[in-house]
């Protein structure tokens, strides 16, 4: 929604914001359709400039579903429709190209694995990974603004569920806490977690209500 509301400074932050949280999923779904990685990083590229040229977002709203499924087929028509008209323009013509990370996209890309040979399906897998790692990055900027970065970067493997290999008594040994400390701080950086979460979630869905359903199936995703 703020996105829409271009030109202004506003709106122009909020689009950066969504290519930024989208590039690299669109980028993996090109990907796997067999481009290569130079193609890929100019198609993804040229999609963008493709998408900025013209009021896209006039065209999104709740009747067409979730952001993400919009984007998804509005990349499979440009790979259909224009990618050699956006090829020869080489990432938008005259237009500057957005500042995303391409060059480190392959390095992203090589870690994935064939776990996820459907692009379909590594698109849904990386759109819900990258919100997840989102959420993380915010709650570690918390603890750094607190004061707290140190304890943060001990316990950060605690709060994804996995079986820490150490216990909590000999976390607390290195942070000169006792146990029982580092099992509330860990609880507390836990919900912390899942809220941020839940505030990032809730910014991709037209109405509040559907954070809940969202939240299940981005886990969902997550554990297949």
């Amino acid at each position: 929604m703020a996105a829409r509301q271009q030109p202004s400074p506003r709106g122009a932050e909020a689009l950066e914001n969504l290519c930024r949280a989208y590039w690299y999923p669109l980028y993996a779904y090109v990907r796997r359709l067999g481009y290569s990685a130079e193609d890929a990083q100019d198609l993804t590229q040229a999609f963008f400039a493709h998408l900025l040229r013209k009021p896209f977002l006039e065209d999104v709203g709740p009747e067409k579903g979730r952001f993400r499924s919009f984007l998804l087929a509005c990349l499979k028509h440009f790979l259909v429709d224009e990618w050699q008209k956006a090829r020869a323009a080489k990432r938008g013509g005259n237009r500057p190209a957005l500042p995303l990370d391409v060059e480190q996209a392959e390095e992203r890309y090589q870690l994935e694995g064939r776990v996820e040979a459907n692009p379909e399906t590594l698109f849904e897998r990386r759109w819900a990974l990258d919100l997840l790692e989102r959420a993380l990055d915010r709650l570690r900027g918390e603890a750094a603004a607190s004061g707290r970065g140190a304890v943060f970067d001990q316990l950060e493997g605690c709060l994804l569920g996995d079986r820490p290999s150490e216990t909590y008594a000999q976390l607390g040994s290195r942070l000169g806490l006792s146990g029982t400390a580092v099992k509330v701080t860990v609880h507390r950086l836990r919900q912390r977690y899942r809220d941020l979460l839940r505030q990032e979630v809730t910014r991709t869905v037209t109405h509040p209500e559907e954070t809940e359903a969202e939240m299940r199936y981005l886990l969902e995703v997550v554990t297949r």
